[in-house]
């Protein structure tokens, strides 16, 4: 049996394993992620300390996440504001358990937007995956390239040029549609400078989950150099609402926030009015919401999503 310490690093571990490292969320890997948990809990006090990555420490900015208590979802609508960014950064506005969607801010600085979707199974090598079992392209839109994907599990990428600003507010939108045997993901992006939605790309992959499950938002420091440790890297996120299968929107009014196995401390997060913040790197002090905690919005939601998504 348990001891009541064991319990919380259990909930602990698993906030910490699942959904949020992004190669942990294919089924197979994180399965024998959870078996490991299991059998570590059971021979150390604090296992989650024996998982920090010390070679990431003064590397990379840590990863950091907000966990939405969401529930699962035909639709998923969020939006994000970058108060900083740097060279070398992905904001995941929308991740769940089958792909994610955000932008980045290159190496070279050039921004664009990214959506993808994972095939089934645990192989990193986008080769060995049999025709029949890859993920399928069922819309691209114009200017939008696609490509298949490795090295963290395998499936179809979706990229697009795309000059986010510092301060502007983003949106983004997801939808499920079962197909047969797949689920078909669609990834939507308003353009502001536009006024108008652009559905980037559908994506089919094999699976049993017909729903959007485990929604979250991170921060990521993806150059990680060095030098990139040093630079403060914040956004907000939230204002996002779930649509039911029952066809009811429910709004987000409270997340997790979670890191990744970097040791390191110079992390922030909490509420930010009808949003919540995320920020990593250089002189960021843990000062708000200590990690692994609840968070909840400041502002009562609005009693409606936007009447503009594109159902």
């Amino acid at each position: 049996m348990c001891s009541g310490s064991s319990l919380v690093n259990i909930e602990i571990l698993l906030m910490w394993l699942a959904p949020f490292r992004r190669h942990w969320a294919r089924s197979g890997s994180l399965l024998a992620s959870l078996v490991v948990v299991s059998v570590t809990l059971l021979s150390a006090a604090q296992p989650y300390a024996a998982h920090a990555d010390e070679s990431l420490k003064d590397t990379a900015c840590r990863s950091v996440h907000l966990g939405y208590d969401a529930p699962p979802s035909t639709a998923f609508y969020c939006e994000a504001i970058v108060d900083q960014t740097a060279p070398g950064t992905y904001f995941c506005v929308i991740g769940f358990r089958q792909g994610y969607f955000g932008i980045q801010e290159l190496g070279d600085g050039k921004k664009v937007a990214i959506f993808s979707v994972w095939d089934p199974g645990s192989q990193d090598d986008p080769r060995s995956v049999d025709q029949d079992k890859r993920v399928q392209v069922l819309h691209a839109g114009e200017g939008v390239r696609v490509s298949r994907f490795g090295g963290e599990g395998t499936g179809g990428k979706s990229m697009t040029d795309f000059d986010w600003k510092v301060g502007e507010k983003l949106r983004f939108m997801v939808k499920a549609e079962p197909k047969e045997d797949r689920v078909a993901y669609s990834g939507y992006l308003y353009l502001p400078q536009e006024s108008k939605w652009k559905h980037l790309v559908t994506f089919a992959t094999l699976s049993n989950a017909h729903l959007i499950r485990g929604q979250y938002s991170f921060v990521e420091d993806f150059r990680r150099n060095g030098e990139s440790a040093k630079q403060v890297r914040t956004a907000r996120f939230g204002n996002a609402w779930s649509l039911t299968e029952e066809k009811k929107w429910v709004p987000i009014t409270s997340a997790k926030f979670t890191g990744d196995s970097n040791p390191v401390m110079n992390i922030d997060a909490g509420p930010a009015a009808e949003l919540f913040f995320l920020k990593t790197g250089g002189d960021t002090t843990n000062k708000t919401i200590p990690l692994w905690k609840k968070i909840d919005r400041e502002v009562a939601p609005a009693t409606e999503p936007p009447s503009d998504l594109p159902l």
